[in-house]
């Protein structure tokens, strides 16, 4: 029984421990006393039993010992201080060889000749754990030196940018999946139907009644022509969704309503208005937007593909 409750407890610990380190010590996480009152109502339940079984224990041992006659007692004290020799008997013998000590009575073999005011030295081994940790720190260097100064391994600065670089491209990746972790730095247009039908339903919801179905704009702006308030492109789009239009007289910001995943949606399917034709539009409001990173051509490259387009008509009249 006194074995039993010691099991208790062990695994007491260990179940504690583990609460501890996945509940209290991550930064954010609720309090495991708090998440989970009945695990911890069972652990203290159980801490109780294992107590109640130790003190159970002492009670009728101290019951029968006093029931004993001297010899019997004296037997089983003898019993009892065998059984805590064999306790940990291997542990016990694996230190005493690590520790390479001799016995009391084996030091007047190793005694040294030389004797300080009566302080004798003796001739001791290296403990066996340190000479064997030792040796083992000499192979490592030079398992190391081989491979890093020698055969040319990658050094820490190099595995370092290496280790960085795969980390940011799982994080791109989590950010690219996570939906509802995107901002307006991070947003991009949105293709699949799935996602347009979404932001489609948002849409009608949500901005047709400043905007129209059709997006050729009523009290809102007009969607479908080139000229933005506060710029055009999914970036733009995303964060006037997000944080709102001109103080006083834009929309509101949408997002204490929508995720950022469904602005995300909204914003891509308010791209698909670019170029069609409402049944009322609104008259332009705005300036036109010019996609910064879309590919622009200047009028001496326009002289150049015209050029080019002559030449290659006059070869082509002269072959015929």
């Amino acid at each position: 029984m006194k074995t039993l409750a010691s099991y208790i407890r062990v695994i007491l610990f260990v179940v504690i421990a583990w609460l501890l380190m996945e509940y209290t010590i991550e930064s954010g996480e609720q309090s495991a006393l708090v998440k989970y009152p009945v695990i911890w109502a069972v652990l203290a339940l159980l801490l109780l039993f294992s107590v109640a079984i130790e003190i159970t224990v002492a009670a009728v041992r101290s019951i029968l010992f006093r029931g004993m006659n001297p010899e019997a007692q004296q037997r089983y004290l003898d019993e009892e201080a065998a059984q805590k020799e064999q306790r940990f008997a291997g542990i016990k013998r694996i230190y005493k060889k690590l520790l390479g000590s001799r016995p009391i009575e084996e030091e007047h073999e190793i005694i040294l000749d030389h004797n300080y005011d009566g302080i004798k030295e003796l001739d001791n081994r290296l403990p066996p754990w340190w000479l064997y940790g030792f040796y083992i720190t000499i192979i490592f260097g030079a398992i190391y030196m081989a491979r890093y100064h020698i055969f040319g391994g990658t050094q820490q600065a190099a595995e370092y940018e290496q280790e960085v670089a795969e980390a940011q491209i799982e994080i791109e990746e989590y950010l690219r999946t996570a939906k509802d972790r995107v901002d307006a730095s991070t947003v991009v247009v949105l293709t699949e139907e799935s996602d347009l039908n979404a932001g489609k339903a948002i849409f009608t919801q949500r901005c047709v009644v400043c905007h129209k179905a059709d997006g050729g704009g009523g009290i809102g702006p007009n969607l479908t022509d080139e000229y933005w308030i506060l710029g055009g492109g999914i970036s733009n789009i995303f964060n006037t969704i997000s944080e709102g239009g001109r103080a006083g007289k834009g929309m509101v910001p949408w997002k204490t309503e929508l995720k950022p995943s469904e602005m995300a949606q909204v914003a891509s399917y308010i791209l698909t208005f670019q170029g069609t034709t409402p049944a009322e539009p609104k008259a332009p409001e705005g300036e036109i937007w010019i996609d910064p990173e879309a590919e622009t051509i200047t009028p001496e490259e326009e002289v150049q593909e015209a050029t080019v387009d002559s030449t290659t008509v006059n070869v082509e009249e002269t072959e015929q």
